[in-house]
């Protein structure tokens, strides 16, 4: 049971956390906490959080629970805000994609990585990022990745991990690395090739018609393109490394596709699609 936990970004993830918490009973009070005091009071109003604050030293205080939900891009300023003022009994965890990026900012603000700290990931989410978005369901039957690290409390570890449990999901842990690889490759790389792809349909000549008369397919790729671009610019940023080189396998295989089109390659190609056909049917 929580006592009171504390969200730092009350949008969809924070937010969602905060409703689950609530329907199963696991946490007694949840304050909030960002830098519009709009957007935390319509938070108040659909009773996503209990009460708010726009000082980070106030909202943990009392907190025996902190997640940081904000974008990455700020992930550091909210830990260096808060790195004097915790309780002794107090848990730090995060929802950042890129994790060794999270961790750098952690040990920058704190001088090193406090044993508090667990780094996780809650991978459930929508193309809706704000806190009417959040939903008292979206992590049931989902992941959650824990990347705790050696001088990790493991006592933070399980706490971390029940309310994250008591929230539907299911947790599991990987290392720091390879969770950013396979996260570039599985979330990442998905989103960039969206987002692209809208672009590129919108640059060309034909923009009107091709909007004008898209069908489900389209509507199915390129739904993560309505995704926070502010959040997503900061990912490929602090993933740069195993972004680029899931890139990088994407263009070979996209350019060898290329190819056997030119050529008619036509029982290649059905290889080619109904590979990936059985591995996704295989996994999902």
């Amino acid at each position: 049971m929580i006592q009171q936990l504390t969200i730092f970004g009350v949008g969809l993830i924070g937010g969602s956390l905060a409703l689950a918490l609530k329907k199963v009973g696991y946490c007694q009070q949840v304050v909030g906490c960002s830098r519009s005091a709009d957007h935390l009071q319509k938070a108040v109003d659909l009773g996503v959080i209990d009460r708010y604050t726009l000082d980070p030293a106030e909202a943990v205080k009392g907190a025996d629970m902190i997640l940081i939900a904000v974008p990455m891009g700020a992930m550091q300023a909210v830990f260096t805000s808060i790195s004097d003022h915790l309780e002794d009994n107090a848990v730090i965890t995060d929802a950042g994609s890129a994790k060794g990026s999270v961790i750098a900012a952690a040990k920058a603000a704190f001088g090193k990585i406090p044993a508090q700290f667990v780094p996780g990931h809650p991978i459930a989410g929508r193309e809706k990022s704000s806190v009417e978005a959040a939903l008292d369901d979206l992590y049931v039957d989902h992941k959650v990745i824990l990347t705790p690290l050696e001088n990790t409390n493991p006592e933070a570890i399980q706490r971390v991990t029940k309310m994250w449990q008591a929230a539907g999901a299911e947790v599991e842990n990987l290392e720091v690395e390879q969770h950013d690889k396979v996260l570039a490759a599985t979330s990442h790389l998905p989103h960039i090739l969206a987002f692209s792809f809208v672009n590129s349909l919108a640059e060309s000549e034909h923009s009107e018609k091709i909007f004008h008369y898209v069908a489900g397919g389209f509507k199915d790729f390129s739904r993560i393109a309505s995704s926070d671009p502010v959040m997503w610019r900061d990912i490929c940023l602090e993933n740069k490394d195993a972004i680029l080189s899931a890139l990088n396998d994407y263009q070979q295989n996209l350019s060898n596709l290329a190819t056997l089109i030119k050529n008619e390659e036509g029982d290649a190609l059905l290889d080619q699609f109904t590979h990936a056909k059985i591995e996704r049917d295989k996994h999902l």
